[in-house]
């Protein structure tokens, strides 16, 4: 199944031990070693390793690196740009969520992972949106 990422779901994995994240994780062990685990915008790296690298917290970025390099991060082009738009209209979203539906969208994701409810919820019809929570436990 080709997945994206919302930056939520992926800062979950990066973290040890966390409830959530270990269902996402095991999305990208699901995929092989060496594998692309699914997709994204490149946005996400500016949001999800912003703060961990001014925080200097090497470990988090390590963490975080290593999930984003298993990801086919593509571009924001214009007709990313203009999905965007007609989303950002349609669902209320501010524009960087807008750019990372659009990018799922785009690269004809199956399924886009995030654990944001408020701005991803059931009225999107374009791609299926999973929750974490809704991912299979690994532990169990």
């Amino acid at each position: 199944m080709r997945d994206a990422f919302d930056a939520d779901a992926l800062i979950y994995a990066a973290a040890p031990g966390h409830p959530l994240g270990r269902r996402v994780l095991a999305l990208f062990r699901a995929a092989g070693p060496g594998s692309a685990a699914g997709t994204g915008s490149v946005l996400l790296l500016p949001e999800v390793l912003g703060r961990p690298l001014r925080d200097g917290s090497a470990a988090e970025v390590r963490a975080l690196a290593g999930l984003l390099a298993r990801l086919d991060l593509r571009p924001v082009d214009r007709a990313t740009a203009e999905l965007a738009t007609a989303l950002a209209s349609r669902y209320g979203l501010r524009a960087t969520d807008a750019t990372h539906l659009a990018t799922a969208i785009g690269m004809g994701a199956e399924r886009f992972v995030t654990n944001n409810r408020r701005d991803f919820g059931p009225g999107i019809k374009e791609i299926d949106v999973t929750y974490p929570d809704l991912l299979p436990d690994p532990a169990g």
